[in-house]
């Protein structure tokens, strides 16, 4: 499996090598438009990439942030568009009530902002916030504004950590990796608990 996933990440490197910014772009794209490509590996590069003087780091920011900004509206154009006719279709199975429905969207449109910027911020839930975001219908302005301040912060500081570290980048990629895993046993915890918790109050 290891073996699998340094093909994977090889293959992207190449991918990256010979499209230059493009590759940042398209990269952060798909990454920020739920597809789980690592920006651990894009951006580190991408600053490697300047150090070696093959890009100019500010341009590889600025292409990042760009590619991760539309790969999330596009999320979020999927998911006010066409998810909430699957959530509301699928709620029952889903273990979802028109309650939490509703409270899951007064949520966003209390705290949009904040949740958007710090997810922006964290790996995994980075890449797939910009769906339930559409779904709920946060407000578009206020989604954009904070996806592009949020989205430059990541890119600029793996990127200048990736220019800074040199040939060694890829040390960046390996502590990233147990925070992946931190927050995914996160995650994977609290769904255990909700679901704990909603058997414990059916039951009562």
């Amino acid at each position: 499996m290891l073996n699998l996933v340094e093909h994977i990440i090889n293959i992207l490197i190449l991918i990256l090598d010979k499209l230059g910014y493009w590759g940042t772009f398209l990269g952060m794209l798909f990454e920020s438009a739920c597809i789980p490509i690592p920006s651990e590996i894009i951006l580190p590069f991408g600053g490697y990439l300047s150090f070696k003087g093959h890009l100019n780091l500010i341009l590889m920011i600025i292409s990042g942030t760009l590619g991760g900004t539309i790969g999330s509206i596009i999320a979020y154009l999927i998911g006010s568009r066409g998810g909430r006719h699957l959530v509301e279709k699928y709620a029952s199975k889903l273990h979802l009530s028109k309650e939490k429905i509703e409270k899951s969207d007064a949520l966003f449109n209390k705290y949009g902002d904040k949740i958007i910027f710090f997810s922006r911020l964290l790996p995994i839930v980075r890449t797939f916030i910009s769906l339930p975001a559409g779904v709920a219908k946060m407000n578009f302005s206020k989604f954009v504004l904070y996806t592009v301040v949020g989205s430059a912060i990541w890119t600029a500081f793996l990127g200048y950590l990736g220019f800074m570290m040199g040939e060694n980048w890829k040390i960046i990629h390996s502590y990233y990796h147990y925070a992946d895993i931190v927050v995914a046993i996160l995650i994977v915890a609290f769904i255990i608990y909700k679901f704990a918790t909603r058997k414990k109050t059916v039951s009562e």
